[in-house]
């Protein structure tokens, strides 16, 4: 076969792309204790005595001496510290390995799942990085860590394992080291502490490490291993061109038909699968010949049934052999074993003879190295006697095909009689037959069949002795004339079976390339009548047809509307409603060519999701005589499908925005009238009840306690005018209408506004003021940053110990000016620091947090990035927390030279 001794271009491809990358070598076992770890640390020894360039990257020991003692000698890169709930974790510094770039590093737990703000989420996501970089890795992995064993492993040792990664990932492995231990000397092991500590091991013991779990464990790692080992295998015979079957393990392959057995081999080949322990593929190749409509849906049956049994089902584009496309198939997934279905009983066989042998008996003879498995079919699925459908491409011969057909014999024969006459032709019979493969090409199978019988008794007629009569006398002409139509019959069959198989094809292509527009189409419509109409658009450009699409109503009150037409379409008659609605209400078609209300002019078809239709698809045809062929049908279901999704998706993008909405509406007005009830009211009470008290008793009030019943009535009157404030310029900076109005400011006179403005919340505090002396002018907006600068020394005010020292700090650094204020009070977590930032945070504490509206931070951070600068939370030198501003720090532009001034 052509190509057969050349690599594939993928296999070559995959080869070159590996080459770029560094190698990954996996140290897989079947459960914690067996010794990967261990066994990665003595192969890195081994190669550094070789004088491999070997760092370590992060191992884990848990405490085993003997692990840490393979670990001397080679270098480790110090790992990255990181914050998360209080704690100080490590994980693998994955910008130091790179920057120290070694040749090989060594990763423990490919399926580590990382603190929260590391680069990557997984640890694998990290090896990925370092071998795209070129760096070779060795790393380990538990066989239940694979995430297409995770319900296998829960279902054997009843523990959901929660840390899984991709299959794919041990595709990347260029090498699996297989690390396998006996179930007695793991607990063995387990129970002399050197696993888990000894009362986690007593667990252990109980639980996960049961003889019958590390036994199944054992068997899915050695299974994982091999078929790594496997696809490893197939790819270096696809890069180096050879042939095979290799024999290393039992491959299936079943070679499904279109006939009506092809259900009955599924099952057979699954039994065999399920008795031998082997992968199985279901196998369909287009025949070059034509197949009824009702062969198509058989063999798509089949298909689906193996990819339900557990198979993998594939098919194959229209093949000139298909013995030769099933056997080169083979060859490429290293099949070991082949099953077909027995061929059928030829009708006539004393009479026909057995021109050609079927499939099944040219796979037998051809298939060399492959163990042939002929299945029978069951008796239950005999075939039935064949029938001529419409929706068939073989469809009778119309009136005008026979005209055309009968145009075609009476040219040729005219043609026939130039040449007799003009010409020594010494066989005219070529003139017939070229006539009959023309009317093959032009008009298909059966026409050319009526031609060549019509050429074969005109040629007979016209240009045998003797003339003008259908007998033959000379033993020449009747062995002519009797190739000619054996000739001419299988000329125009064979050339009519071409033109329906392209015909074939190029529908099966635009139904294709429809199905991909349609698919795109659907895809980037945001909008639910975008859906709608990419929808009837697509089914009655498709299908010829009238198409509409029924949504539910918006209004609570229930029902179906019209929500796309084509062509347009807004209304229906009360058939057809009717027919609409028991199709919505009964979540099955209804309609014309259906079992429910047939008489309505419409088919109307649910689109189902998970969660129930969530409308429908309707068609009208212009010739509702003929029923829907097949070819109509799983077109219109694929669209439906496609069509349901597409809605589902907007419905679904269109709930969560008005959840979200709703969400943070609600969230908004809690938190309004959170502030308002405790944070705005406090101080109107307490001016109220000094302002009150100044009423009623007027000057039987002592004058110190009247000086200080007006001094709370200035000083809450000026927390209420802050709060307020705070509340206006949130509403500013919502709106965009915050526009700082810039000019050349000094921060020393900001700071000590702000003070001023903060003296008796401040007076319980240490303030330490600690300006650069080399300190810039800054270009902004004064009053802007004096509301920065008061609402940070509230914050801290509010939240700081009294007696505690607060600080502000201001510093020029690479262009731009850091103002940091710290405090001593409990500080911000890291979890919670960008937080801190957002509107009303603080109310989320409910009555325990101390006074304020949680705006406060949020102003200053639009006030910073309306400044071009910006704002963060970091860990107090002394404790506590620190609000660090960074603005920018443009050059003062040089004051203009007055008159008089020499230069």
């Amino acid at each position: 076969m052509e190509g057969e001794d050349r690599p594939q271009p993928e296999a070559l491809l995959e080869q070159a792309a590996r080459e770029h990358r560094g190698r990954l070598k996996i140290f897989l076992g079947a459960a914690p204790g067996v010794g990967k770890t261990y066994a990665m640390l003595e192969d890195a020894q081994r190669r550094r005595k070789e004088g491999a360039d070997i760092v370590i990257g992060i191992v884990e020991s848990h405490g085993r001496l003997e692990t840490e003692a393979l670990m001397r000698g080679l270098e480790a890169i110090p790992r990255q510290l990181l914050s998360y709930r209080g704690r100080l974790l490590s994980e693998l510094d994955l910008d130091a390995v790179l920057a120290r770039r070694p040749a090989l590093v060594l990763v423990d737990e490919l399926a580590h799942t990382n603190v929260p703000g590391s680069r990557h989420e997984k640890r694998f996501q990290d090896v990925e990085e370092l071998l795209d970089a070129g760096i070779d890795v060795m790393t380990t992995l538990n066989v239940q860590h694979l995430e297409s064993l995770n319900d296998i492993v829960a279902r054997i040792t009843r523990i959901r394992v929660r840390e899984t990664l991709p299959d794919s990932v041990l595709e990347l492995a260029d090498e699996i080291e297989l690390i396998d231990l006996p179930p007695d000397e793991l607990i063995q092991r387990l129970r002399a502490g050197k696993v888990y500590l000894r009362d986690q091991a007593h667990r252990a013991v109980n639980h996960f490490f049961s003889r019958g779990n590390l036994t199944a464990l054992r068997e899915l790692a050695l299974r994982a291993a091999a078929e790594r080992v496997d696809s490893q295998m197939i790819s270096y015979m696809r890069a180096h061109a050879i042939p095979g079957p290799w024999p290393a393990s039992d491959r299936l392959l079943a070679c499904v038909g279109d006939g009506p057995g092809a259900e009955s081999l599924v099952r057979a080949a699954k039994r065999a699968a399920d008795r031998q322990r082997m992968p199985w593929i279901a196998l369909h190749v287009l025949r070059a010949e034509s197949a009824s409509e009702r062969g198509r849906d058989q063999a798509a049956a089949a298909l689906q049934l193996a990819e339900q049994l557990g198979g993998e089902a594939v098919t194959l584009p229209s093949a000139a052999d298909t013995v030769d496309e099933i056997l080169d198939y083979a060859a490429g997934r290293n099949v070991t074993r082949l099953m077909v279905g027995r061929p059928r009983a030829r009708r006539l066989p004393h009479l026909l003879p057995r021109l050609r042998a079927s499939i099944t008996e040219r796979l037998a003879r051809r298939a060399g190295h492959y163990d042939v498995t002929i299945v029978a079919a069951d008796s239950m699925e005999a075939p039935s006697p064949p029938t001529i459908r419409a929706d068939e491409t073989q469809r009778p011969i119309s009136l005008r095909d026979g005209l055309l057909v009968a145009g075609a014999v009476a040219l040729s024969t005219a043609l026939a009689f130039v040449a007799d006459f003009f010409l020594d032709v010494p066989n005219l019979s070529l003139i017939f037959l070229t006539g009959v493969l023309v009317v093959a090409i032009r008009l298909g199978l059966w026409p050319s069949i009526l031609a060549s019988l019509l050429s074969f008794f005109a040629y007979n007629f016209f240009f045998t002795v003797p003339y003008h009569t259908f007998a033959v006398h000379q033993t020449e002409d009747l062995l002519t004339i009797f190739f000619f139509l054996v000739i001419a019959t299988l000329t125009g069959n064979l050339a009519g079976r071409l033109r329906e198989r392209a015909d074939h094809t190029r529908q099966t292509a635009r139904r294709i390339a429809n199905l991909y527009e349609f698919s795109r189409r659907v895809a980037s419509a945001a909008e639910i009548d975008d859906v709608a109409w990419a929808v009837v658009s697509h089914v009655a450009n498709t299908l010829q047809c009238q198409a509409v699409i029924l949504l539910p109503r918006e209004a609570k009150a229930g029902g179906l509307e019209i929500a796309a037409g084509f062509p347009p379409e807004d209304h229906l008659t009360t058939a057809n409603w009717a027919a609409a609605e028991w199709a919505w209400q009964h979540d099955k078609p209804a309609g014309w060519a259906s079992e429910t209300l047939p008489g309505s002019d419409w088919l109307f078809l649910p689109m189902d999701t998970p969660n129930g239709p969530v409308g429908l698809v309707g068609v009208c045809f212009a010739d509702r005589t003929r029923p829907l062929t097949m070819a109509q049908r799983r077109l219109l279901s694929a669209v439906v499908d496609q069509a349901a999704l597409a809605v589902e998706r907007t419905n679904l993008a269109r709930d969560i925005e008005e959840k979200r909405l709703l969400t943070e509406t609600e969230s908004l007005r809690a938190a309004l009238l959170s502030s308002i009830s405790h944070d705005l009211r406090t101080p109107l009470v307490s001016i109220l009840g000094s302002a009150g008290s100044l009423q009623s008793y007027g000057d039987r009030i002592p004058p110190a306690q009247r000086a200080e019943l007006l001094e709370t009535i200035q000083d809450e009157a000026e927390r209420l005018n802050r709060f307020v404030q705070n509340l206006l310029d949130m509403t500013r900076l919502g709106y965009g209408a915050l526009t700082p109005k810039r000019d050349w400011i000094d921060l020393r006179d900001v700071i000590g506004r702000a003070r001023q403005r903060l003296k008796k919340p401040l007076a319980a505090f240490r303030l330490s003021v600690e300006l650069a002396e080399d300190l810039p002018l800054l270009h902004a907006d004064a009053v802007l940053l004096e509301q920065v600068m008061a609402n940070l020394l509230d914050n801290a005010a509010k939240y700081a110990p009294p007696g505690t020292p607060i600080t502000i700090a201001a510093r020029p650094s690479d262009g731009m000016v850091e103002l940091r204020v710290s405090d001593r009070g409990p500080g911000i977590p890291p979890a919670d620091r960008a937080a801190v930032f957002d509107m009303f945070y603080r109310v989320r504490g409910g009555d325990r947090e101390k006074a304020g509206t949680g705006l406060g931070l949020a102003i200053c951070r639009g006030i910073v990035a309306a400044h071009g600068g910006s704002i963060r939370v970091e860990d107090g030198p002394d404790g506590g927390a620190s609000i660090v501003v960074t603005l920018p720090c443009p050059a003062v532009p040089a004051a203009p030279a007055e008159a008089g001034d020499t230069p």
